[in-house]
């Protein structure tokens, strides 16, 4: 059997949204617990929670929205990729651990640690090594931080990046305990119709290591 990699955070209270975003919270209607005959349940919640999938109308006026994406960017052939990246700045190419070999390619930069504690100085990709990607097949980067762009960025240029390259992004990956290397992706986002990002339940499962671009 193949090994699964849960690379999702837990979706709690406790979790850590974008400040000023909306946390989850969650309203019991009814509880068999209560002695009612059902449990039933109200969640309230950022679409940008935890492990997501962002949609070009998030950063580019007139785009897809997440239920006009193609689904075949969230599921396949994917590699991971440790990055040599310091806490604040930008990384570009030549902090890639590996040559790009497959269209999804997700980036571990261990600068955001802890999924329930926002910290501001996590790194983000430059937008020439996004550009770089989409030169070498990539159609999916994912990053193990909230943003493809640094918490201070305004103009948000990795993004513009994504939407001039046509690069579906998965942004708050849960990576650190995965080893470097190609594994199946699977990191489906829901079918919201008009909406801006997709929560996803996002995996790995080994596959064999000798494939490339699918």
């Amino acid at each position: 059997m193949k090994t699964i990699y849960d690379i999702t955070p837990p979706i709690t209270q406790d979790l850590a949204v974008w400040p000023g975003d909306t946390p989850p919270t969650r309203e019991v209607l009814c509880d068999i617990a209560q002695g009612d005959n059902i449990t039933l349940s109200t969640l309230r919640a950022t679409v940008h929670l935890g492990a997501h999938a962002d949609a070009p109308i998030h950063y580019k006026n007139g785009a897809q929205t997440i239920d006009e994406r193609a689904i075949e960017r969230y599921i396949g052939l994917a590699q991971l990729i440790s990055v040599r990246a310091k806490p604040g700045e930008r990384f570009g190419m030549n902090t890639l651990s590996a040559r790009p070999r497959a269209s999804r390619v997700l980036l571990r930069t261990n600068t955001y640690p802890d999924p329930v504690r926002f910290n501001e100085d996590f790194a983000a990709p430059e937008p020439a090594l996004l550009h770089e990607l989409a030169d070498a097949g990539v159609v999916t980067v994912g990053v193990d931080t909230p943003s493809v762009d640094l918490y201070t960025s305004k103009d948000l240029p990795s993004h513009a990046a994504c939407a001039e390259r046509d690069l579906a992004i998965l942004e708050g990956l849960v990576l650190q305990d995965v080893a470097d290397g190609m594994y199946e992706l699977i990191a489906l986002p829901l079918k919201l119709v008009g909406f801006d990002a997709s929560p996803v339940r996002a995996i790995l499962r080994d596959i064999d290591q000798e494939r490339s671009i699918d």
